[in-house]
């Protein structure tokens, strides 16, 4: 939500300050780009404990219960 807030409040400023559409354009998709790559990255780091614990779940189960069936 604050990655789409952010693009509108830049498309308005560049608006407001009289850059052409087209210049708009190609900063609010540069914008919107860059904010959907950091909005990744955070859920990443958001989900980083939840990810070693399954990996540290799989290289348990691989070497300690699969292998001794």
């Amino acid at each position: 939500m604050f990655e789409i807030i952010f693009v509108l409040i830049f498309i308005a400023t560049l608006l407001v300050t009289g850059v052409t559409m087209l210049t708009v354009f190609a900063a609010a998709g540069f914008a919107l780009a860059i904010m959907v790559l950091l909005g990744m990255v955070g859920a990443v780091i958001k989900i980083l404990p939840w990810l070693i614990v399954i990996a540290i779940g799989i290289w348990f189960f691989k070497n300690h219960v699969h292998t001794s069936r």
